[in-house]
């Protein structure tokens, strides 16, 4: 029987002609991996791997802002994110930065903040947690310097967690918030000892060093301590946060689970933060547009004039969609995404 299956195929893969086979492939490079050596962290070795915008090389003498991927490894999620970055390519719904992914090895301890008592963290993470100071020198005193001295950085941070790793984000905003400019936290693990930091967020809020800073948060359909934690930290935002600190919170409960959350969010965080302006054209008449017509010296000026963030309209693309004829050659910095619960993002 095996020998009568075999001779077809045989005789099939003979028939295939020249044309068919495949040339030799080219590798797809989403980014360059370093092998960085690091004290801090018990003497261990990360891989961090950065991916540059292209606008890196077409302009020599411009800097960049930076973004931080916790659990960025090229077997984790760097790839991800480096795919979202490079969408921007294509249809320029946010400012270029540089991505540096942190490959993660032992994230249940690294990324973790320190517990009254380790044991029961122990039998259901399987790790002991704690190491999140030492995590934060090694970007501090380590990686930030190295990415600083080897890129053309502009001085603005970024960092960008999922799950533990947001969490992460979270209490280094409340421990150490000048670490960073901006704060994505995409589902924070805020249920972490009873709660601590949505509990006690308004005492740190309290003792907030003055600058200006900004955190996107984000959560799923996650209940019990994830979901309260959550809310609490909200709560405390709410009524206690610095003026100085300008934050939004999406609540994608209705739509996203904690496994699907991470992509979406991530792509809606890079807009709400760096979301750049677009301008209002008329229509081709082939599509069912006006006719074509001697621009008016309004709308010519209106062509002149950049658009930057400063002058331009913000609305979302349904409100743009209704009043198109009196928004033509205008400046819109357009709201794509989910709607935020709240926040002071905005204003």
């Amino acid at each position: 029987m095996g020998i009568r299956l075999l001779l077809p195929l045989a005789a099939l893969a003979l028939a295939v002609p020249g044309a068919a086979q495949l040339p030799q492939a080219e590798p797809y490079v989403l980014g360059q991996t370093y092998t960085v050596s690091t004290e801090i962290l018990e003497g261990e070795s990360r891989k961090v791997t950065v991916r540059l915008p292209v606008e890196y090389e077409a302009e020599p003498e411009r800097r960049f802002p930076v973004v931080y991927l916790l659990d960025g490894g090229p077997d984790q999620d760097f790839a991800h994110i480096a795919g979202i970055a490079q969408s921007r390519e294509m249809n320029y719904s946010f400012e270029p930065f540089i991505l540096v992914g942190i490959q993660s090895v032992n994230r249940r301890h690294e990324l973790a903040p320190p517990v009254a008592d380790p044991r029961p963290y122990e039998q259901f993470l399987n790790a002991t947690p704690g190491g999140s100071p030492a995590y934060r020198r090694f970007l501090r005193e380590e990686l930030k310097p190295l990415v600083e001295a080897n890129f053309r950085t502009d001085g603005h941070d970024t960092i960008i967690g999922e799950s533990l790793a947001a969490l992460f984000v979270v209490e280094t905003l409340l421990e150490d918030p000048e670490l960073f400019d901006d704060y994505i936290a995409i589902s924070p693990s805020l249920w972490w000892e009873e709660m601590k930091y949505g509990r006690e967020a308004a005492g740190y809020f309290a003792r907030h060093p003055a600058g200006k800073r900004r955190l996107y948060l984000t959560t799923a359909n996650e209940g019990d301590w994830h979901r309260e934690g959550t809310e609490r930290l909200v709560a405390a935002l709410r009524s206690d946060a610095p003026e100085s600190l300008r934050w939004t919170f999406v609540d994608a409960g209705k739509s996203e689970t904690h496994g699907t959350l991470l992509h979406p969010m991530a792509l809606d965080a890079f807009r709400a933060l760096y979301g750049t302006p677009s301008r209002e054209y008329r229509g081709s008449p082939l599509i069912g547009g006006p006719a074509i017509t001697e621009r008016t010296a309004e709308e010519k000026a209106l062509l002149e004039r950049e658009c930057t963030r400063d002058n331009s309209r913000a609305m979302t693309p349904g409100t743009a969609e209704r009043g198109r004829e009196a928004l033509y050659y205008r400046c819109l910095l357009l709201e794509l995404g989910p709607a935020p619960r709240e926040g002071t993002l905005g204003d």
